[in-house]
């Protein structure tokens, strides 16, 4: 696949990297070369330094030759004219970024006058995670995820109190014939390795085949506790605020808003209906007390800071607030997030690449996937034998711990793997990746090459 990235900022630099450990050949496009120059001695990409605006330059670096043009320019402007652009002159498929909630609410008006294939919005796209996790409870739908004979079960731990403090070698004896793909714990999803120790407070992801997991789920199920939610404060007036609390309000919970820009409150209280909107600062103490923080049964932290979003949750949290959930967008505080207790952390860049990654594949490689917290997903693929995978027993592909073979469908087969199963041609294999390391996960899908000496060393 040929692919066009306009604008080498974070999301594009991250979704450049992704397709480039796939099979595409990426081309970079920015107007800053110091960005490209960085760009390129990292990544083995083409960089056009021009600007993607001025029709003479989509010429010249040949547009209409690209199976994908993605604009990821800092401006929604800037990027629907772009991407318009470029599918006029010839270019097979566009995707553009987009993130004003004008732009939203007449998103297929829109597409449709520009000529607009994908459009993706990162604070929309982490708003329905919050939105699912918070309204639904459970990531999935009633806390079960199938495909053909083969379903994933998500519940916490305490409801099935045999696993506690049990080791993940031992996993089996208790559940046989499934597998612990995921461990939801402190806010962070990791995948589990033979010396993690299963926790009281974890929230478990099992696979197994369909009829055992719902007689699992029967017992394990917390029926209609979705239903508690009713108080719901959002810290942080931005597009995600936005979008949470106009959802939020229409599925029926008491919404605050609480932001410092006095201008920013007002757009809030003349485009929101039924969401209480209020002037201060969400680090003020007394403004908390005032507004009856210890009454919510939820607190989303989604300023424009990292650093306060860290401190206001596990403030939150401290408070005995039930369900806290922070907005992150750095890679680096992972290993913090994990360490402060609460119930989940998202980063909007990570669920865009995955959404633009998808797009760009179609169904090309991935029947179907499914996120898990907005930190993981769950793919469904049929194996091919130009695939490097294929053949070789899973203990020696030396996978990152990124990556999880979960199961695989075998004919009327399902195989739950270990270490001496070896995926053959024509298996749908489900995989859980982390979408920290969508790289990983592309590498691991690519047609040529060995995979263990791409993993190795």
């Amino acid at each position: 696949m040929k692919v066009a990235i306009i604008g080498a900022g974070k999301l594009g630099l991250k979704v450049a990297r992704a397709l480039m450990d796939g099979d595409n050949s990426v081309t970079l496009v920015d107007t800053n070369e110091e960005k490209l120059q960085k760009a390129s001695s990292q990544m083995d990409i083409m960089t056009v330094n021009a600007n993607a605006k001025e029709v003479k330059s989509l010429k010249t670096m040949g547009v209409s030759s690209y199976d994908f043009l993605i604009t990821a320019t800092g401006s929604d402007e800037m990027n629907i004219t772009i991407a318009s652009f470029a599918k006029k002159l010839g270019c097979e498929k566009v995707i553009a970024r987009l993130r004003d909630p004008e732009h939203m609410q007449q998103l297929e008006f829109i597409k449709e006058l520009m000529n607009i294939d994908y459009v993706v919005n990162p604070d929309f796209g982490i708003t329905v995670e919050i939105y699912k996790y918070l309204a639904e409870k459970y990531t999935l739908s009633n806390g079960i995820f199938s495909s053909g004979k083969i379903s994933l079960l998500e519940f916490k731990v305490n409801r099935y109190k045999e696993l506690i403090d049990l080791p993940i070698t031992s996993f089996s004896s208790v559940l046989p014939d499934m597998l612990v793909v995921a461990i939801s714990r402190n806010g962070k999803v990791i995948i589990p390795h033979g010396d993690d120790v299963i926790k009281s407070d974890d929230f478990l992801y099992v696979v197994g085949e369909k009829e055992p997991i719902l007689k699992l789920n029967k017992k394990v199920h917390e029926r209609g506790k979705y239903t508690d939610l009713q108080k719901v404060m959002i810290m942080g007036g931005g597009k995600t605020g936005f979008y949470l609390a106009q959802m939020l309000a229409d599925f029926g919970a008491a919404v605050k808003v609480i932001e410092k820009d006095k201008e920013r409150c007002h757009y809030l209280a003349t485009h929101l209906n039924d969401v209480m909107v209020l002037h201060g600062d969400a680090t003020d103490r007394t403004l908390l007390e005032e507004e009856s923080l210890d009454s919510m049964d939820a607190v989303v932290t989604a300023t424009g800071f990292d650093e306060d979003n860290l401190i206001l949750a596990l403030m939150a949290k401290h408070r005995g607030i039930e369900d806290v959930i922070a907005k992150i967008s750095r890679t680096s505080y992972t290993d913090i997030i994990s360490s402060m207790g609460i119930d989940m952390a998202l980063n909007p860049l990570d669920i865009t690449t995955s959404t633009i990654v998808r797009l760009v594949q179609g169904n090309k490689k991935i029947l179907s996937s499914q996120l898990i917290q907005g930190q993981a997903e769950l793919v469904e693929i049929i194996a091919g034998s130009h695939m490097s995978f294929v053949g070789v027993p899973l203990s020696e592909l030396d996978l990152p711990k990124s990556i999880l073979i979960a199961a695989i469908h075998r004919g009327r087969e399902v195989i739950i793997p270990n270490g001496s199963t070896v995926i053959e041609d024509n298996d749908r294999v489900i995989i859980l990746s982390l979408l920290s390391d969508i790289s990983n996960l592309e590498k691991l899908l690519k047609d040529t090459g060995k995979l263990h000496s791409l993993f190795r060393g």
